[in-house]
């Protein structure tokens, strides 16, 4: 009895253990339950353009982007409007349309207008509710900034001129007078010498700008040079009111030709004998002081040259009488000129180089093997001096010994030596260094006419006609027929190549009725003239400058060394030879080309010895330099328009008259 009493006593306290533990356990849990805080709403991002404005300022922020907010809890989606706003930079709701998503732990933000441009605005959370409405949260100063705007330029124009077009615009007035039309309000601090300019070669020229909201108006404080290439630059900095990004432009233009004259105007008759007596002083004033030969160029110290040395002798002839120095002053000079090739000069079987020391008679070499007889260019200066020998008077005593000097010059050079061991063809050069290296035939058409004739016309060293026909004419292949704006060309390159094929062999040699089997020669320098005339009018290139006043294609200086300009070979160089010493063939075409380049360019391209060398306008470059081959045939084809005196006298010779009997040509 006792040990059931024992054991039923202790199921009991078992029991009541068991309920007090469970009583415990409800009462810790009830304790703990009472005692856990309720978890806080928080955000996990703010998205706007991949950036987070948790971490600060966002910027570069487009116009309609929308903002994404990650919340670590759901969150109310009712009037969130009230609890949501963007305000801009001056404090002002701007209007939002807002949505929820992933059940409610997301929010998307679209502005219901687009921001402005370059503005800053910020976001702020109010009292906004989980979604059991437990908890709220409240923010400030969530802030990002817009894109700045595009400042766009809507016109630029100058006297009616749109920049805006494609390529280099031309003929801009020189009173400079640019508005800038632009999509917005400019800032005006940003418009200064840093933004705004304008260049000439590199070299900035000063303007004055003025603004009128959204008008920039650009004038130069002095007139610009005609015919010069400027570069406007309105750069990038330049911004619009608000910030507007600007995204920068540059116009390359060029100026119009300034129409004023800039010297007096005098007759034409006046005007070509003042063009010949200024060209005269390169070869009187220039000459060089011991030989009297020509130099060169303009600064080539003691280089003298023999083909415009020959183009200087005859110059002498224009020069007496036109009055510009006296008959003794002319005699005395060539006197020391024909000593000079005479006794100092180099020759090579009687031909002279190309280029002498003007003061020892040395040779200059031309190139690496051209240091011996150049036999073009001694044909040049024999041209000239047999037509200074029919010039002067064998009954004076002085000028009878420069005759018997000429004569003496003039036979001693065999003509026959450069036909190579016997060959039916002239050769251009044959050094005592280098033999016959340099292997260049004298073959035509070119400016090489004059060299057969004189070796034909030689009584000590001739050549057969058969040199002529199978050399020189190439048995007929010098044959062109072809014709160029309408003008037929009986011989040569396409359009005739350059224009002084016209004229160095035709400085003594009398083209007005001159024939053979192959041209009427004439005919040849008139339509050449006239082709080249009218390729410069026609300026298919489109070059600055060409016109029915301005043209002529010749060798040449240019803006990049020397070249033989031709239509096919057109650099956009103007050279003042071309035109000018074509005055016999395109009287005038050729009188209106020297009208303009005098009176409307002279300020740039007429100097102390006569028209300079070339120009070229695209280029903005107008050559310093003077040429003795080019500055020749401007006196002496002028002369020859004037008077035909130096095509009378070179005719005259019995030997040229021989000569062309010789070769077939018919001249009377």
């Amino acid at each position: 009895m006792r040990d059931f009493i024992d054991s039923n006593m202790n199921l009991q306290l078992l029991r009541l253990s068991f309920f007090v533990l469970l009583i415990g356990m409800i009462v810790v849990t009830g304790c703990n339950e009472e005692e856990q805080p309720s978890q806080s709403l928080e955000i996990n991002s703010i998205q706007v353009q991949n950036q987070d404005l948790l971490d600060g300022l966002a910027t570069g922020v487009e116009l309609n982007a929308p903002i994404i907010i990650s919340f670590n809890l759901p969150i109310s989606s009712t009037d969130l409007s009230s609890s949501i706003t963007i305000k801009d930079q001056d404090g002002q709701n701007i209007g939002i349309e807002i949505n929820t998503f992933n059940q409610n732990k997301n929010i998307s933000i679209y502005p219901s207008e687009n921001y402005q441009h370059y503005s800053t605005y910020t976001l702020t959370f109010t009292n906004l509710p989980s979604e059991d409405g437990s908890v709220e949260f409240s923010a400030t100063d969530f802030s990002f900034q817009t894109i700045a705007g595009s400042l766009v330029m809507e016109s630029i124009i100058s006297d009616g001129n749109d920049l805006t077009k494609s390529g280099t615009q031309k003929d801009i007035s020189l009173n400079l007078d640019i508005q800038v039309r632009f999509s917005a309000g400019l800032d005006e601090q940003t418009i200064n010498s840093d933004n705004v300019f304008l260049k000439w070669k590199g070299i900035k020229i000063p303007i004055n700008t003025a603004i009128r909201e959204n008008l920039l108006t650009i004038t130069a404080k002095e007139p610009l040079k005609y015919w010069n290439e400027y570069e406007l630059v309105l750069d990038s900095a330049i911004k619009g009111i608000g910030a507007y990004a600007f995204g920068g432009f540059q116009k390359a233009f060029i100026t119009e030709l300034d129409s004023s004259y800039k010297f007096e105007e005098i007759s034409d008759d006046a005007l070509l004998t003042k063009i010949q007596e200024q060209t005269f002083k390169y070869f009187w004033d220039y000459g060089h002081p011991t030989s009297g030969l020509s130099r060169e160029r303009l600064n080539s110290g003691e280089t003298v040259t023999i083909g415009g040395s020959g183009f200087g002798v005859m110059s002498i002839i224009v020069g007496i009488e036109r009055g510009f120095i006296s008959r003794e002053e002319g005699v005395n000079r060539w006197l020391k000129i024909v000593n000079f090739l005479q006794t100092k000069a180099d020759r090579f079987h009687g031909v002279w180089p190309h280029w002498l020391n003007g003061e020892t008679g040395a040779t200059r070499p031309f190139s690496t093997y051209d240091d011996g007889g150049d036999l073009v260019e001694s044909a040049f200066m024999l041209q000239g001096l047999l037509t200074v020998r029919q010039y002067l008077d064998d009954q004076n005593t002085k000028e009878a010994e420069i005759i018997s000097k000429i004569n003496e010059l003039w036979n001693e050079v065999e003509w026959d030596w450069y036909q190579q061991n016997g060959q039916n063809v002239l050769y251009w050069h044959w050094s005592a260094n280098h033999d016959w290296q340099m292997n260049m035939r004298v073959t035509g058409w070119n400016e090489s006419l004059i060299v057969y004739l004189l070796a034909a016309s030689s009584t000590t060293h001739t050549i057969d006609k058969a040199v002529y026909t199978n050399g020189w004419a190439r048995n007929g292949g010098m044959a062109n027929g072809n014709s160029y704006y309408d003008i037929e060309l009986p011989l040569g390159y396409s359009y005739g190549g350059p224009l002084f094929f016209t004229h160095y062999s035709f400085l003594g040699l009398d083209p007005r009725n001159l024939s053979d089997q192959y041209a009427n020669y004439w005919t040849q320098n008139v339509n050449h003239s006239k082709i080249n005339y009218s390729y410069c009018v026609d300026n298919p290139k489109n070059y600055l400058g060409y016109s029915s006043a301005c043209w002529g294609l010749t060798a040449s200086d240019n803006y990049q060394g020397y070249s033989a300009h031709s239509p096919t070979n057109d650099l956009g160089v103007i050279t003042p030879t071309a035109a000018i010493s074509s005055i016999p063939y395109t009287p005038e075409e050729s009188m209106k080309a020297i009208r303009f380049f005098y009176y409307l360019m002279g300020d740039r391209i007429f100097g102390d010895y006569g028209f300079k060398d070339a120009f070229a306008p695209k280029e903005g470059w107008y050559a310093s330099s003077y040429l003795a081959i080019d500055q020749g045939p401007i006196i002496l084809m002028i002369e020859n328009y004037r008077t035909g005196l130096l095509w009378d006298l070179f005719m005259l010779a019995p030997e040229v008259q021989n000569g062309l009997d010789k070769l077939g040509f018919t001249y009377e």
